[in-house]
Order: structure tokens, then C-alpha cells, then sequence
């Protein structure tokens, strides 16, 4: 929210209207994106690609099919 707002507004009251310590929000604005955060918007972009190549027809488990026949393991299991 800050990092949308602090286009129109000083970030020092943002920060105090949020609870946020002024140094908080830089340290984490400037932060390198975690493993995590990396592997999710590749997962993203795979599950994206497995989608227009199915032409959008498929559901989750063939998706994960499209995907595991690409290189992918999705990671995705069906509830039984």
C-alpha cells in the first residue's frame, strides 16, 4: 500500500498511519525477492503457458499433466 501511495504522499506519515517504522519499509522495499517469491512467479508463468497451449480447456489435474509433460512438477495433488 505504501509503495503505491508514496507516489502522491511522503512515506514518514504513510509509514505512522500504518504502524510501519520508516526503516522497516526501506529495508524491506530494497530487500532481493525470497526464493519463494522467485519460484511462485515462475510456477505463475508455467501454469499461464500450460493454460494457452491447452487452449484454457483443461482443469487443475490435466493442467499438472501438460505441465509434468513440459518439465514442470506443479506440486499439485488431488484431494481424495
Amino acid at each position: 500500500m505504501i509503495k503505491r501511495l508514496r507516489l502522491c504522499h511522503p512515506i514518514p506519515p504513510l509509514c505512522r498511519a500504518l504502524n510501519v517504522s520508516v526503516s522497516g519499509y526501506y529495508a524491506w522495499s530494497t530487500r532481493k525477492p525470497s526464493k519463494r517469491a522467485l519460484e511462485d512467479a515462475r510456477l505463475e508463468l508455467e501454469i499461464q503457458a500450460a493454460n494457452k497451449r491447452t487452449r484454457g480447456t483443461c482443469g487443475p489435474e490435466r493442467l499438472k499433466e501438460d505441465m509434468k509433460e513440459h518439465g514442470v512438477d506443479a506440486g499439485y495433488t488431488k484431494a481424495s
